[in-house]
């Protein structure tokens, strides 16, 4: 009997065959579910990522084009475009440095204000007032904001441009990387980290403001802990802290938004605070802390000695006279050939020998853009206009780089193509050229240095560059910033380079945490994740993939719509019965040599183009849940949608010219604007156009524009948002 009993237990504690096999099945399925999220949220954070460099490359080349006519075209033809040169150029303050400290005390602070009131030197707590005042959504009075940058400022002017720090004087050096505007960021990172103080020392590695709505916030906070504690709170330089990149993302609006009265004083101080920031930070002689990153020409020696105050904006190459130019211009009529030819020759980079662009001399002359050779990586062309061919896909806009040193550069500009034969670099543009690849540059798997044509700034370096870097200045470390991580950081180069990002959910809610650095005086780097949530926390893993899929997918649904034309012109090609179908590897060969995102478009063309019956793609589709704004008549559907693809660099354009900031311009004003963009964009458009598109938007006839609802008629709708407004 006993034998019986013991059977029997050891027959309930076997687990059954078919128990077994269900584990199993449900063990399979959950690793392909798991599988399956890993990727959607792989290929979102590259749409997110793409997208976002594209942009860049889009504000290099507005730029480029810009600083081109600002240097030359005055110079030229004698009326050059003024209207541009107030916010490009640094503008020079006749005012003693005494006189303006008495003008900023005298402005008068109305009884009215409930926010803090700053007294200088700063002590504890006005920080703590601030800090304060800020968690309850009050704004800083523009008097003590002008006061404060002003006290900035004049502390930056002593500091050299690589800080050396040591970690003998404090236990740990916590180093942040970019927050973008991002308020909640830096105070959670303050209440896990603690605030700065002598012995709690920080080091924020650039890229403070633009993106995020609290930028202003964010720069006061800091500059008030670097004046309060100058030698335990540092602050490096990055790509936005640049006055041309706030035009495009979003600081320089929010600065005129928020200080109406005094806006345009902050940010023409703005400009010589971001100027003054050092460039690079050293721990203990062994850690270099830069914002992007390093070129193989990089020498922190050379860079100590950079006057980094004169370079206002990275993307603004140094004024260089045409006096000592050999000019040579011809008209755009007899010049239509030779612009074919530049579209269709691909730029080239800037790493042969002078000897090889000797020898590249009639493509050279042909019009494409080469860099120069004894320039850093981050080098390419002066940026021509963009010119939408059908027959040729759009290739990555040059970024902004020394002229080159062939013999003849061809530029395009308002009426004319101009011939100048450039000198040898000078100094000042060498000098340029390091910041350049200090703030805008990205490590890359691969050995070598190479142009880094897919954000359209700066350079591509190698575990080998970095190596050769380390060692010559007797390194362990590189830390940088200027790139969003899944995790807010990561490891590369065999653990020889760290990059580190503390703006969480960046791209999305809950597409990324945010992370900083404690290093102590044994050099070994702790993170500390974290992410800012309010209500990713009670979603579940596959709603979060799903929320930030959506928002990648609606940003790449408008993209194909801004390309329609020269997609579909594409599509026909291979459609030649004209079914409206083909197959799937020649519909995503056709979007990636238009869009240039380099995405998995096998993979992403479930979610943007259906298939047919026979298996092929009805690339029709692609458009069917986009459909655009209320055009205004005069606008034809061509220039309706090259409005819609370069929407942001008219705002921009209708930014500079609004000098007051307002959202209204003259009639002529918005003349200028159309010459402006038409020439950039290389797109015709007639007086008459202008003229009927001017009276038409101009609806109280004041001879005034609302330029705000000109944009507005030009913004794509998603379908499916108008139909879920319609059900609310």
């Amino acid at each position: 009997m006993g034998c019986g009993t013991s059977i029997a237990i050891e027959n309930q504690t076997r687990p059954s065959e078919t128990a077994m096999k269900a584990a199993i099945l449900i063990q399979r399925w959950y690793r392909r579910y798991v599988a399956h999220l890993e990727m959607r949220r792989r290929y979102t954070w590259n749409i997110f990522q793409s997208i976002e460099y594209a942009g860049e490359q889009d504000q290099l080349q507005l730029s480029s084009f810009f600083s081109f006519m600002l240097d030359n075209v005055t110079q030229m033809n004698g009326n050059g475009p003024d209207l541009i040169s107030h916010l490009l150029d640094s503008v020079v303050d006749p005012l003693t440095e005494e006189v303006r400290q008495l003008k900023y005390e005298q402005i008068v602070v109305s009884e009215s204000y409930s926010g803090p009131r700053l007294s200088f030197p700063l002590s504890v707590t006005d920080t703590n007032a601030l800090l304060s005042a800020f968690k309850e959504e009050q704004t800083l009075h523009g008097k003590y904001v002008l006061q404060l940058l002003y006290e900035t400022k004049k502390f930056l002017k002593q500091m050299p441009n690589v800080i050396y720090l040591s970690t003998s004087y404090a236990k740990e050096i916590t180093i942040c990387g970019d927050l973008h505007g991002s308020l909640d960021d830096l105070l959670l990172i303050f209440y896990k980290n603690g605030l700065p103080s002598a012995e709690n020392p920080y080091i924020f590695n650039g890229d403070f403001v633009d993106r995020g709505k609290k930028s202003t916030e964010i720069i006061i906070i800091l500059f008030a802990f670097l004046l309060l504690y100058p030698d335990h709170m540092h602050l490096n330089r990055g790509n936005h802290e640049d006055h041309i990149m706030n035009l495009r993302y979003g600081f320089t609006k929010e600065v005129m938004q928020k200080y109406k009265t005094h806006g345009r004083e902050i940010l023409q101080l703005l400009q010589d605070v971001f100027s003054l920031l050092p460039l690079a930070t050293v721990i203990d002689n062994k850690v270099l802390i830069v914002h992007g990153g390093i070129s193989d020409k990089t020498d922190l020696d050379f860079l100590s000695t950079v006057e980094r105050h004169k370079v206002k904006s990275a993307l603004r190459l140094p004024k260089r006279s045409t006096d000592h130019l050999n000019v040579r211009s011809c008209s755009r009529s007899s010049s239509r050939h030779s612009r074919r030819s530049r579209m269709d020759s691909p730029c080239s980079s800037g790493r042969s020998s002078r000897a090889s662009r000797r020898r590249k001399k009639h493509s050279t002359k042909q019009g494409s853009c080469s860099s120069s050779s004894s320039s850093s990586s981050s080098s390419s062309s002066v940026c021509s206009p963009r010119v939408s061919s059908r027959n040729t896909p759009r290739r990555p806009p040059p970024s902004p780089s020394l002229p080159s040193p062939t013999d003849v550069l061809q530029v395009p500009f308002l009426d004319s193509f101009v011939s100048l034969e450039p000198p040898e670099p000078p100094r000042e543009e060498l000098e340029w050229q390091q910041v350049v690849d200090i703030l805008w540059s990205d490590p890359k798997n691969q050995n070598g240095c190479s142009l880094n044509s897919f954000r359209g700034g700066g350079c591509y370096f190698g575990p080998d560059v970095t190596q050769a870097l380390l060692q010559k200045h007797d390194l362990c470390l590189l830390i940088r910033s200027h790139e969003c991580k899944q995790e807010g950081y990561e490891l590369c180069h065999n653990g020889q380079v760290i990059t580190i990002f503390s703006a969480s959910n960046y791209y999305e809610e809950g597409s990324n945490r945010g992370a900083y650095i404690k290093l102590g005086p044994e050099l070994v780097p702790r993170f500390f994740q974290y992410q800012v949530s309010r209500s990713t926390r009670k979603l579940t893993l596959h709603q979060r993939v799903r929320v930030a899929e959506g928002s990648a997918l609606r940003a790449l649904k408008e993209k194909l719509y801004a390309q329609r034309s020269e997609l579909m012109a594409a599509f026909q090609q291979y459609d030649i019965d004209n079914t409206g179908r083909i197959s799937t590897s020649e519909w995503a060969q056709v979007v990636e040599s238009v869009l240039r995102l380099d995405l998995p478009w096998r993979t992403l063309r479930p979610r943007l183009a259906r298939l047919s019956a026979d298996g092929n793609v009805e690339y029709g589709s692609c458009f069917e849940d986009i459909s655009p704004g209320e055009p205004i008549p005069p606008v034809t559907p061509n220039l309706a949608e090259t409005l819609y693809r370069y929407r942001t660099d008219l705002e921009i354009i209708f930014n500079i010219i609004d000098k007051d900031h307002s959202g209204q311009i003259s009639i002529e004003e918005f003349r200028q604007t159309w010459k402006l963009f038409t020439s950039h964009l290389g797109v015709a458009v007639n007086d008459q156009t202008i003229d009927d598109m001017a009276r038409s938007i101009d609806f109280n006839k004041d001879g005034s524009i609302d330029f705000n609802e000109f944009l507005e008629a030009f913004r794509v709708v998603h379908k499916l948002d108008v139909k879920e407004q319609q059900q609310g």
